[in-house]
């Protein structure tokens, strides 16, 4: 089969060429890949910055995969040759709380990603794809859409009516803005670029704030919540504007942590965040039940992903290069 294999750290090491077509084992599926889409993960894997002593030589990168089971191994019961289903990036973490180990199974590093014509995933951890989407569409869901998910009700256990702050534009956020809409929240928008903040609101977002234009966005936070601050904040920018969330959310509110584009270590203040007696949780994605509710309630609100291009799948360099500019939703490449 074709796929593109990460030889050595940088985008220049990610090649296209051929590799063995996998065989399913027992109780696992040979999906015959129809898309991909990426994540800032992808990038920081290729880039050789998020847990390199993990990655595998000649990996098939990027996690998030839509396409059709071709063949089933031994014992599979949960799926059938031309099923459409997705793949889920914690492979073996189906429900409750994780495992310790559950980033030893990782899709995308260290184990194999969907960047190639086929690839193995166990039937446990497959997902039904919604029938209303495209292949392409369904691809954005694993990481972005189910992140933004389990953030908002999961953890956040958001309600109609309670407000919550969502960073940047990114695939994440941009599902977040349209969820939290959809549950009847006030949703509250940060962006570099006016012009998407002009998108994200006509998703749902009731303000938005240039946070260049506006670098103490805390306090335009606070003045929008009447000095009160959010029932939930998504942070997925990480560093040292970890404190500014806490500013911005309110007495006994939620942070859910989701990413590091700004830095992966930070000086935290610990006395307002002890004060306003904050709920710091760390975000890596959800398990598969979780998974399994969310896709329901995307066809039932009829929610469709923001894709901001699909490139083909000789491009992948050119995606990735289109990731690292800061696409507004999801870059996907059609397999």
């Amino acid at each position: 089969m074709k796929a593109w294999q990460l030889k050595g750290f940088g985008l220049d090491n990610l090649v296209l060429g051929e590799a063995e077509t996998p065989r399913p084992k027992a109780g696992e599926l040979l999906v015959k890949v129809g898309a991909v889409s990426l994540n800032f993960r992808d990038k920081a894997i290729v880039e050789g910055f998020y847990e390199p002593h993990l990655v595998p030589r000649d990996l098939i990168p990027v996690s998030d995969a839509a396409g059709t089971v071709a063949a089933v191994g031994e014992g599979v019961t949960r799926f059938r040759i031309g099923d459409r289903v997705n793949s889920h990036l914690y492979s073996r973490w189906l429900d409750g709380a994780p495992g310790p180990d559950e980033p030893a199974y990782c899709l995308g590093s260290p184990l194999p990603g969907g960047l190639a014509e086929y690839m193995v995933v166990h039937e446990q951890g497959a997902v039904r794809a919604p029938d209303s989407m495209s292949d392409e569409e369904a691809s954005t869901l694993p990481i972005a859409a189910l992140t933004a998910w389990y953030s908002l009700v999961d953890f956040g256990q958001l309600e109609a009516g309670q407000s919550v702050l969502v960073q940047g534009t990114g695939g994440v956020s941009v599902f977040a803005v349209q969820i939290a809409h959809a549950m009847g929240a006030r949703v509250i928008a940060t962006s570099s670029r006016d012009e998407n903040l002009q998108a994200v609101m006509k998703l749902g977002a009731s303000a938005g704030i240039n946070y260049r234009k506006t670098p103490n966005w805390e306090n335009e936070v606070l003045a929008i919540t009447e000095g009160k601050g959010v029932d939930l904040t998504l942070d997925v920018a990480g560093g040292e504007g970890i404190n500014q969330s806490i500013a911005a959310t309110k007495a006994a509110g939620r942070i859910a942590q989701i990413g590091f584009l700004s830095g992966q270590t930070t000086q935290l203040n610990l006395m307002p965040l002890i004060f306003r007696q904050t709920t710091l949780r760390g975000i890596a994605v959800a398990p598969r039940s979780s998974f399994d509710r969310m896709n329901p309630f995307l066809d039932e609100h009829r929610i469709r992903p923001v894709i901001d291009h699909v490139y083909s799948f000789e491009q992948a360099r050119e995606a990735f290069d289109h990731l690292s500019r800061g696409p507004f939703g999801k870059v996907v490449i059609r397999v």
